[in-house]
C-alpha cells in the first residue's frame, strides 16, 4: 500500500497481463513484480464496459482483494469513449458517453481509484469537424463537474491520433476547462511517436501533470505510420533517459504507469524486465524510481 517514504510510485497497466487471469492473480503477479498499484481498464469492449454495471458486492469484493494483498487500483484507463465519444454528432451516442462517465466515476469512487484517464478523442469512428470539437469540450466540462463532486481527478491522455497528440494542444484545451480536477495524463510514447520534443512538452505542462504513461513507440515518418502499441520497453524510439532527467528537473513526484500489452507466454518476464530497465535508466540520471 502507500508508503510516504517512497518518492515515486510505479504501476502496471492491466493489459500488460493476460485477460484470462482472475483479479486476484493479476494483483499477485503485479505485487511479485514489484509494482505499487494496477491501472484497471474500462475499454470499448462489451466485457470490460460491463464493469461499469458491477454490483456493489462485486465492486467491494475487488476492493477487499486489493486490501488483502496490499496493492490498490490507483487509476482507471477509461477508453470506452472511443466507441461512445463526447464529440459525436449522434445524440444517442453522445448521451451514452455521459452515462459511461457517470458510471465510471461511481465505480472509481467505490474502488478507491483517484485518477481516471480520459481518451483525448473528440470522435474516432466518424468524421471530425468544428462541431465535434465543440461537443467534445462541452462533454469534458460536464465530466469535470461530475468528477469534482466525487473528488476524483480526470487526466486527459495525450493520444495516438493528431487531434490531441501533444501537451501543447492540451494546454489550449485546459484554458476552456480550468478546473483543478481536469489535468493532463501524458503518454510519452504517443508524444514521441508524433515527433514532438517530449522534454519541452513536459516542461510546458509541469503544473498540470497528474500521472504519466511510460510506453515505447516507433515514430511517424514519411515512410512509416509509426507504431503506438504492442512494443516491449526497449523496442522503440522513446528517449527514456532524457524524459526521466526532465521529470527530475521539474520535480515530478506523481505516479507513473508502465503501459504494455501481454503478447505471449513471456509476459511476466517482459514486465519485470521493463520495470528493471526503466528503473536503471531513471536512477542513472538522478530520477530515483
Amino acid at each position: 500500500m502507500f508508503d510516504s517514504k517512497n518518492k515515486f510510485r510505479l504501476g502496471i497497466y492491466e493489459k500488460a497481463m493476460p485477460a484470462s487471469l482472475t483479479w486476484e492473480e493479476r494483483l499477485l503477479h503485479a505485487k511479485e513484480a514489484g509494482f505499487d498499484f494496477v491501472e484497471i481498464s474500462v475499454d470499448e469492449t462489451d466485457e470490460r464496459r460491463a464493469r461499469l454495471d458491477w454490483s456493489d458486492e462485486e465492486i467491494y469484493a475487488l476492493r477487499h482483494l486489493c486490501e488483502k494483498h496490499g496493492l490498490p487500483l490507483q487509476s482507471m484507463c477509461l477508453s470506452a469513449h472511443r466507441k461512445f465519444p463526447f464529440g459525436s454528432m449522434d445524440d444517442a451516442v453522445r448521451n451514452e458517453s455521459l452515462v459511461i462517465m457517470e458510471k465510471a466515476i461511481a465505480l472509481a469512487y467505490k474502488l478507491g481509484i483517484r485518477c481516471i484517464q480520459m481518451a483525448g478523442y473528440d470522435v474516432y469512428y466518424e468524421p471530425q469537424s468544428q462541431d465535434t470539437h465543440l461537443r467534445f469540450i462541452d462533454g469534458m466540462k460536464q465530466a469535470t463537474k461530475m468528477a469534482e463532486r466525487a473528488g476524483i481527478m480526470l487526466g486527459v491522455e495525450i493520444m495516438d491520433t493528431p487531434y490531441l497528440n501533444s501537451l501543447s494542444k492540451f494546454e489550449v484545451l485546459k484554458r476552456e476547462i480550468p478546473s483543478p480536477y481536469f489535468m493532463a495524463y501524458p503518454d510519452v510514447g504517443n508524444i514521441t511517436g508524433w515527433n514532438y520534443d517530449v522534454c519541452t512538452e513536459l516542461r510546458l505542462s509541469r503544473d498540470h501533470l497528474v500521472q504519466v504513461h511510460l510506453k515505447d513507440t516507433l515514430r511517424v515518418s514519411e515512410t512509416s505510420k509509426g507504431q503506438f502499441r504492442d512494443l516491449v520497453i526497449g523496442e522503440g524510439q522513446v528517449d527514456f533517459p532524457a524524459i526521466f532527467k526532465t521529470l527530475a528537473e521539474i520535480e515530478y513526484s506523481a505516479p507513473l504507469v508502465i503501459e504494455m500489452w501481454a503478447q505471449n507466454d513471456n509476459w511476466f518476464e517482459d514486465i519485470k524486465q521493463a520495470k528493471a530497465k526503466l528503473k536503471t535508466l531513471a536512477n542513472d540520471v538522478g530520477f530515483e524510481l
